[in-house]
């Protein structure tokens, strides 16, 4: 069944369509609720960290493992932007869909160089999560 998302059904996604790991990283823990299931129905298994810098360090410790990470933009303790930088001195290919509630051009615009794979918008909407997913992970290079 798809989730319900303001108050109406998401049917332009596809349950199971993926598979593997994703990590969320947000500091509320309502959004990361939400962004957790949407991505368990997806397909994904999902791990979590509540900021920034437990997000690097579940990256780190599971880095092989995950195929992509849901970051949000404004965290406390390490905010997205320095726990952006922080997962690309661990792995540079790792692929990020940058979260947050202003537009894609204002919060991409505080990264310096390289820009994350993905962007989505707050509120989440699945079928818009479901999308960014697909088009970052069948990318060759997230420039």
């Amino acid at each position: 069944m798809a989730p319900v998302v303001n108050g109406q059904r998401d049917t332009e996604e596809r349950a199971g369509q993926f598979s593997g790991k994703a990590l969320v990283v947000d500091d509320e823990p309502v959004v990361r609720r939400v962004a957790i299931s949407m991505l368990q129905h997806l397909g994904f298994e999902v791990l979590e960290a509540a900021d920034g810098r437990a997000g690097v360090d579940v990256y780190r410790e599971h880095q092989a493992d995950i195929a992509l990470v849901l970051l949000d933009m404004t965290m406390p303790i390490l905010g997205g932007a320095e726990a952006y930088t922080e997962l690309r001195r661990i792995r540079p290919d790792v692929r990020v869909i940058l979260m947050n509630g202003y537009n894609e051009q204002d919060s991409t615009n505080r990264f310096a160089g390289r820009r994350p794979a993905g962007f989505v918008q707050k509120p989440l909407q699945v079928s818009s999560l479901a999308r960014t997913v697909r088009r970052v992970l069948s990318s060759e290079s997230d420039d």
